[in-house]
């Protein structure tokens, strides 16, 4: 009697973890998270200037002033908006949370993803990367990699993505002014203020008690000025300029990584290539020279004696 076929055994299929399309976009897709350098600098600077007054027997209350506040940024804003656009100022309002907030890609994920496309490329064609390319979040590496997947020759687009990046340049500088100024102003209207507490506390010399209070009050702005403009204002310009610079060198360096991939280059070249635009690598160490002895002096040459004859 036959036995009855055995039943095979159920595999359990392994889980597919996402389309190399989904791969990308999750290593790709930057996350906004804390800069805490900024965070640590303005709670420390914040706090030094609080415990300071604390000590001295100070109290908030002596630099809690609406008027003063109101006075110097009210003042310093205005400045601002008569020497710049009203839509570059919008804009620097935008990007404020830069300061704040760091939504960059690393380095190392750009890298990444340049040598996936690298790979893609030499084995089914550039072509193969135009799925890819619609889907990238970051617009400059999308249009790069567009313009290479259409066949544009390789000078016409450098020539054109080195123009997106002096314009991406030149936009994020006029930003990073606007907070300069800012910083540059703040003090001066802070004095304007305080002169203007000064004019109110000389109507009232007859009570000396007054004037004291008000003159401590009136040299409140100028504290929110100066406050405002070195904690604040002009470590904010520095700050977008600092993140400026960063974003600059990605752009050049997605550059470079999608001109290797037209040329066809090897995946291991072009990594190489783009690792030197990563400022956090690891540097080589310096090479001590090793000293050259010195050659041991030649022997003396006698000229030779003359033959008797």
């Amino acid at each position: 009697m036959a036995s009855a076929p055995q039943k095979a055994p159920e595999v359990t299929p392994i889980p597919v973890a996402v389309s190399p399309g989904g791969q990308r976009r999750l290593a790709t897709r930057a996350s906004r998270r804390p800069d805490l350098s900024t965070l640590a600098g303005i709670s420390l600077a914040m706090g030094g200037l609080i415990g300071g007054l604390l000590l001295e027997r100070g109290s908030i209350q002596d630099i809690a002033q609406t008027t003063a506040a109101m006075i110097v940024l009210g003042g310093t804003f205005g400045a601002v908006l008569v020497t710049t656009p009203l839509h570059v100022v919008l804009r620097a309002l935008k990007r404020l949370g830069d300061v704040f907030f760091d939504s960059s890609e690393p380095h190392s994920v750009v890298i990444e993803n340049l040598i996936r496309f690298a790979t893609m490329a030499r084995r089914d064609g550039i072509v193969s990367l135009e799925s890819e390319a619609e889907s990238i979040p970051d617009p400059f590496l999308r249009k790069a990699l567009s313009l290479a997947v259409d066949g544009t020759d390789l000078q016409e687009l450098r020539r054109m993505m080195e123009i997106d990046i002096v314009q991406n340049e030149q936009a994020h500088e006029a930003e990073a002014r606007v907070w300069e100024s800012a910083g540059g102003y703040a003090p001066t209207i802070g004095i304007i203020g305080a002169v203007m507490g000064l004019i109110q506390v000389m109507k009232h010399l007859e009570d000396m008690k007054e004037v004291g209070h008000g003159i401590a009050v009136a040299f409140v702005a100028t504290v929110y000025g100066v406050g405002s403009a070195n904690i604040f204002f002009l470590p904010a310009a520095s700050k977008l300029r600092a993140k400026l610079r960063e974003a600059i060198a990605i752009e050049e360096m997605a550059l470079e990584g999608v001109a290797a991939i037209v040329e066809g280059l090897n995946p291991t070249l072009i990594r190489l290539k783009l690792e030197s635009f990563d400022p956090r690598r690891e540097q080589p160490k310096p090479v001590a020279a090793r000293p050259v002895p010195a050659s041991p002096p030649a022997p003396e040459r006698r000229p030779p004696k003359a033959r008797r004859r």
